[in-house]
């Protein structure tokens, strides 16, 4: 028999079918993503009436327009205005093969633009994932389907320069070395997409893609860079706009934990390595401090934390502690809850 919180994401998932990758002022449409947040922290009958007062800030699904062909699929990457001929694309993909094998394939591919649309790509991808691991349903791999597509309609990579580097580093030493653009040489471009372009004329960024060695455990690698990112997020999250840039870097990671076990080795190897490469972006366009070393323990427990999100309803708050809780549960550091309490006193509801 269904769970309600199976019932209350299915329900979500039909009821969002009908509606874009973006929303009405410009950014990604959280929606899909925190109806499966909120199942998996248990408050399942929040999903509709969230859903409900954020549904005027969304745009309709735009039709298909020009079949993607397997052929010739890289000359349709981050061409944002096919959302739904991807769509369709993976829809097929997903009826051919078994989806953990479309799963695999795709992210191979599509790694190199981890940090499309802010990493929501990768984002709505590892919610979708985590659904289906729970259940196997056709609404959830449609779900899955629409999260490649918006991967692949929005993405773009960043600078990189692929030659070796004379010691690949482990993580806290390489963030340490990751270099970032000054503060007086940087340019308001309106988002963080936007943003991450100044990259193309920052030349010390390119070789940051080879910092890592990504040859370990991919377990263990990636719960270093999750507690390193939410370290950073803590040293550079100071108002609205750092706060949300910030909650990337745990989000997109956390995400990517989740499809490790459905995709191969290889492919993860190369996911973390752009993953890892995603987050020192954002830390070069719009930080200043490596991480935090002393932290202000939070005294509060999950659940706690939970309530105080779903009161709060912003969807970058509910979709960070729905990450944050996840690392803290696998692998524990006192950066993870200091980062949700963090986020709740920066964040209001919008």
């Amino acid at each position: 028999m269904a769970t309600s919180s199976s019932d209350s994401l299915d329900d979500a998932l039909e009821a969002l079918a009908g509606y874009d990758i973006g929303l009405k002022n410009g950014n990604s449409n959280h929606a899909p993503m925190v109806a499966e947040a909120l199942c998996a922290m248990g408050r399942p009958q929040a999903v509709i009436p969230w859903i409900a007062q954020y549904r005027e800030r969304l745009l309709p699904r735009p039709p298909a327009r020009d079949p993607i062909r397997a052929e010739t699929w890289r000359s349709a990457l981050g061409q944002r205005e096919r959302f739904a001929d991807w769509a369709e694309f993976f829809g097929e993909e997903l009826r051919q093969a078994p989806w953990p094998e479309v799963l695999d394939r795709w992210t191979e591919r599509l790694a190199p633009g981890f940090s499309a649309a802010a990493t929501h790509g990768v984002i709505r991808v590892g919610h979708a994932v985590r659904s289906l691991a729970v259940a196997e349903r056709p609404l959830r791999k449609a779900e899955l389907g629409d999260a490649l597509a918006s991967w692949a309609a929005t993405y773009r990579e960043l600078p990189s320069s692929h030659r070796k580097t004379d010691r690949p580093m482990a993580p806290r030493e390489a963030i340490a070395q990751a270099p970032v653009i000054a503060p007086h040489q940087r340019r308001s471009l309106g988002n963080i997409t936007a943003s991450l372009a100044m990259l193309d004329d920052f030349s010390e960024f390119a070789p940051v893609i080879g910092f890592i060695d990504v040859s370990s455990d991919s377990e263990t690698l990636l719960a270093e860079l999750t507690e390193i990112f939410a370290r950073l997020y803590l040293a550079n999250a100071h108002d609205v706009l750092t706060t949300i840039v910030f909650v990337h870097g745990v989000t997109s990671l956390t995400a990517l934990g989740g499809m490790i076990p459905y995709i191969s080795e290889t492919t993860v190897h190369s996911a973390l390595r752009y993953a890892w490469q995603s987050g020192c972006a954002l830390y070069a366009c719009f930080g200043t401090s490596a991480m935090a070393a002393d932290l202000e323990p939070c005294a509060q427990n999950a659940e706690t934390l939970i309530d105080r999100a779903l009161a709060n309803g912003d969807e970058h708050v509910i979709k960070f502690t729905d990450a944050c809780l996840r690392r803290d549960a696998l692998v524990p550091s006192p950066a993870y809850r200091a980062a949700v309490d963090h986020a709740l006193g920066t964040m209001r509801r919008r």
